[in-house]
């Protein structure tokens, strides 16, 4: 039946966009994605950072930011401070220095209720996708498009779906909880 192909799509997109959130989510590790919003001005125009510089992790609580064009860097160095991400970048030439400073026992606290929060966010998410699916299996069976049985069976396979995407944001959570209390 398409209502569960349509609807496992939407919870794919759901749990990918949590993906990305808990991405951005800064733990005491240095990661990519955690510049992935930051928006530079040049060129007349504002751009996010990851479209005038590659962005590595040469060590464990470093990102190292390279424009490509030099006349960028200070620019990029402005909007890393600006990000209200607190961290300080430190320009070493032609790149940008990004160390990322250890967190305090509050901090993580603060961390875990936060992404804790996303996780609940993306199951809910999740739970009216399946009531959604549900709902209109149940208006295609009293339309008679759909046989009791043929409802039932697509009813338990939208269940099996909605288990199996909560399933993997408990993952996602149990793996940025860890992240986050490991540093």
């Amino acid at each position: 039946m398409e209502v569960s192909a349509q609807t496992e799509e939407r919870m794919k997109k759901a749990v990918e966009a949590l993906r990305r959130e808990l991405a951005g989510v800064r733990a005491g590790r240095a990661s990519p994605a955690l510049l992935e919003k930051v928006m530079v001005e040049c060129y007349g125009t504002t751009l996010p950072l990851n479209q005038v510089a590659s962005i590595t992790v040469p060590e464990p609580r470093v990102l190292l930011v390279q424009p490509w064009d030099r006349q960028v860097v200070p620019a990029v160095e402005r909007a890393i401070s600006r990000s209200g991400l607190g961290l300080v970048p430190q320009v070493d030439g032609a790149v940008v220095r990004v160390t990322i400073p250890p967190l305090t026992e509050e901090r993580r606290q603060e961390l875990l209720r936060l992404v804790r929060k996303k996780a609940e966010e993306g199951r809910v998410a999740i739970r009216n996708l399946r009531r959604e699916a549900n709902e209109e299996i149940k208006a295609r069976e009293k339309e008679g498009e759909v046989s009791e049985d043929q409802a039932r069976k697509a009813m338990e396979a939208i269940q099996k779906l909605t288990d199996r995407y909560i399933g993997e944001i408990d993952a996602l959570l149990r793996s940025k909880e860890e992240e986050i209390t490991e540093v």
